[in-house]
């Protein structure tokens, strides 16, 4: 009955890639005290009646290490622009000059390295929960396949590879936090 069975591995992985992309997008959008133009993706504008992310009211610049800056498109969505980056709680303040918004990045200081660090734990403790409910989706499949009569030595064999499989990806996010804390605390 059971024999037949196969775990979709290919399923479970395309899924743990997910967790795993979320997570790069998160730490993204964490600053290191260097401008980055990915740090604004989150922000979005109040534009033409709807939500819209700032990329797509302007063109975002990194014209120094420590300045981002904005050309907005149309003039009158300029204080709208001006005034999602300074409720986005990115710390930073906007400065106009016409349709150009500068955002001079400020240098970070150690409390605040410490903070980000923390935030970037707390990323990488939400991606490891997605990995571990994706273990368990697949561990209980495994079990409904034992129920309808799949073997002991099969049963073993798919655990196995659904435990390899996490073990694999919890490697993947474990280095990427320890990357993106040494980036922060990179001085």
């Amino acid at each position: 009955m059971a024999d037949d069975f196969e775990l979709d591995t290919d399923d479970l992985q395309r899924r743990m890639d997910g967790a795993i992309s979320s997570l790069r997008t998160e730490f993204a959008s964490l600053r290191t005290g260097r401008a980055s133009a990915s740090m604004l993706e989150p922000v979005q504008v109040e534009a033409y009646g709807s939500m819209t992310p700032i990329n797509q009211v302007g063109t975002v610049n990194v014209p120094e290490p420590r300045m981002v800056t904005i050309n907005v498109w149309d003039k009158s969505m300029v204080g709208k622009v001006e005034k999602a980056i300074r409720e986005s709680g990115l710390g930073i303040n906007p400065q106009l000059n016409g349709t150009i918004i500068m955002l001079p990045i400020p240098e970070l200081n150690e409390e605040r390295r410490t903070q980000l660090t923390k935030v970037a734990g707390q990323y990488a403790e939400h991606a490891r929960v997605a990995i571990r409910n994706l273990r368990r989706d697949g561990m209980d499949q495994i079990k409904k396949a034992k129920a309808d009569g799949l073997s002991e030595d099969d049963q073993k064999f798919w655990e196995q590879e659904v435990q390899e499989l996490t073990d694999r990806y919890i490697k993947q996010i474990d280095q990427q936090l320890e990357t993106k804390q040494a980036e922060i605390m990179q001085v």
